[in-house]
């Protein structure tokens, strides 16, 4: 099992910049991938972005590509979300989630969730 908690959130202005993380503890030899997602007020939940884990290779939902970053430091456990360019429909609880080597096409381990509110 791999136990995920996410930091960072806040509110911001439109334009403004924030930094999401996500420490990993538990079983994170096995993780495989590590993904965000959001979810806004009466809408479903919607995949961000994923990382791999071994080599760092990235993908974006179309809506954050060019403004969102995810990154990962190895050594912490944790992974980033870098926000730029926010805007008012980027106003959601992000949550991560894990995808391990056993199990690669099914998340698990999911946050809590961190609010990202951003004022227009």
């Amino acid at each position: 099992q791999v136990q995920l908690v996410e930091s960072g959130g806040g509110l911001v202005q439109a334009g403004g910049s924030l930094r999401l993380s996500c420490v990993a503890s538990g079983r994170t030899g096995s993780i495989w991938r590590m993904g965000w997602f959001r979810q806004a007020p009466g809408k479903e939940r919607e995949f961000v972005g994923s990382i791999m884990w071994i080599g760092g290779s990235t993908s974006y939902a179309n809506s954050v590509k060019g403004r969102f970053t995810i990154s990962r430091d190895d050594a912490k456990n944790t992974m980033y979300l870098q926000m730029n360019s926010l805007k008012s429909e980027d106003t959601a609880v992000y949550s991560c989630a894990a995808a391990l080597r056993t199990d690669p096409w099914s998340w698990s381990g999911w946050g809590q969730g961190t609010q990202v509110t951003v004022s227009s």
